[in-house]
């Protein structure tokens, strides 16, 4: 996925957008940004329903919830405008919209010890924190101090990671009903016995062969294709049968009755800044802002890294304009507090565009107005399944896993904290756990075969600030 691409026309004089996004210079063409473009937005338009699930479904201390029109209109403006800055600025194909796991703490854990207000008010100090380590340059040295095979195995990881959203999403890996019983967490499928049974799982398997029929046979816009066609097979389908509409999880395949919807706009700027360390005490909100800001900023790293890498956009192991990523970054969090939307941050969905070809920041100002077009046509935004988009997780994650060769398995002191750093980021559903654990398996090795002084001053913090990171809970119930 890293190799260059040739422009369609190399002899062509560069035009002023061209130059701008340096779009020939990447190896890139005006097409497979635009098609880059539409395939992130198509793959990670499901976070302008799924977000609003989340944060809807949760009360704050006052028993007040938000509605799916304020919560829509929140999810996509943030991740419309903050996805076409990243464009501009940063100039990589990285999209932004409310984060997924992130957006669950602050719905369950922040929100119902104060106001929504003082929560998002938690939200957008988070931001502020990050901006503030990103403009001074320490979140980029602390990226660049992290040693490169652990770089690899957390490409590798977050690899893993995306398959299994897209399998779980899907339906095709699901819980095990009975998972108290058993020491078999997971299987595949639905039931006790484990089995493939329904339209949606077979529009799955057909649109993954699909796509994987395509790219064999180096299709442009195989992904895309392969995302439309099961699309609308799946809306026929459901028309026909009638499917019933839990089979088919958070997006049922249906046209929807009117097209046009009219955005709710009144969550933004309704922000209490430092409400929440009275209302839950100051012990309580710095653990929230603490968890806040070390889950926005690894799981960013991690994600940034890996994408940037399969775009081709690493140079001697530093990311192309990391300092003004990070930025743009730190600003998407704190505007999702303004917002109401919960903190913003790239997505890993990202990788399908640049599977798609994207290389520029073009692709994200693509992603981004589409992105702000559902602000009208939210309705729209409901009609691809899981089962239709997840498949091109499976695809992009399968190809991140090929990192996994430039992992140095014969040297002692990195198969642990590499293997641990691949392992625990889809087995605990968090990039951060991961980096965590390889940081502090890495550290651990050093000191034990007797060369403390290779950790690197920064690397030994980080691997401190994680396992006060891991053992905060203890921590606060012995406090408590």
């Amino acid at each position: 996925m890293t190799q260059q691409l040739r422009p369609e026309r190399a002899d062509a004089e560069p035009s002023g957008l061209d130059r701008f996004f340096r779009v020939s210079a990447r190896g890139s063409t005006f097409s497979r940004e635009l098609r880059g473009g539409l395939t992130t937005f198509v793959a990670m338009a499901y976070i302008v329903m799924l977000n609003p699930l989340i944060l809807g479904s949760s009360a704050d201390a006052t028993g007040a919830q938000l509605t799916p029109e304020q919560l829509t209109t929140a999810t996509a403006a943030t991740a419309g405008v903050m996805t076409v800055v990243m464009g501009l600025v940063g100039n990589a194909p990285l999209a932004l919209a409310a984060g997924l796991g992130v957006n669950a703490v602050v719905a369950f854990t922040i929100a119902p010890a104060m106001t929504w207000a003082q929560a998002f008010g938690l939200v957008v100090l988070e931001g502020i924190v990050i901006i503030v380590l990103a403009v001074s340059g320490v979140r980029e040295r602390i990226i660049n101090a992290i040693p490169a095979p652990l770089k690899t195995a957390l490409t590798v990881g977050i690899g893993l990671y995306i398959a299994l959203i897209g399998l779980v999403s899907a339906g095709f890996v699901t819980r095990k009903p009975d998972a108290a019983n058993t020491t078999v967490p997971v299987q595949m499928g639905q039931g006790t016995e484990g089995h493939l049974v329904g339209v949606p799982i077979a529009i799955f398997c057909l649109s993954l062969l699909l796509m994987l029929v395509l790219l064999a046979r180096k299709v442009p816009g195989a992904i895309l294709i392969g995302i439309a066609v099961s699309t609308a097979i799946a809306v026929a389908v459901n028309a026909a049968f009638g499917i019933a509409p839990e089979q088919w999880g958070t997006i049922v395949p249906e046209l929807p009755d009117h097209v046009v919807g009219s955005p709710d706009f009144s969550l933004f700027g309704q922000v209490d800044l430092f409400g929440g360390f009275a209302a839950a005490g100051g012990i309580a909100a710095t653990v929230f802002l603490f968890t806040l800001v070390l889950s926005g900023f690894f799981d960013a790293m991690g994600t940034i890294t890996s994408v940037s890498s399969e775009a081709g956009l690493v140079r001697n192991g530093k990311v192309e304009g990391m300092g003004r990523i990070l930025a743009v970054d730190g600003v998407a969090a704190a505007a999702g507090g303004l917002t109401g939307s919960s903190p913003n941050t790239v997505f890993l969905e990202s990788a399908t565009g640049v599977a798609e070809g994207a290389r520029t920041g073009l692709a994200s100002v693509v992603t981004g107005l589409l992105f702000c077009a559902t602000l009208l046509f939210t309705p729209l935004a409901a009609v691809v399944p899981a089962q239709a988009a997840a498949p091109a997780l499976v695809i992009v994650g399968a190809l991140m896993m090929a990192q996994v060769r430039h992992v140095p398995w014969d040297d002692p002191e990195y198969v642990i904290p590499a293997f641990l750093t691949i392992a625990v980021i889809p087995f605990t559903y968090m990039i951060t756990n991961g980096i965590g654990a390889g940081l502090i398996a890495y550290a651990v090795i050093k000191v034990a075969r007797g060369k403390a002084r290779e950790i690197g001053w920064l690397v030994g913090v980080l691997a401190l600030v994680f396992a006060a990171y891991f053992g905060v809970e203890a921590v606060e119930a012995l406090i408590g």
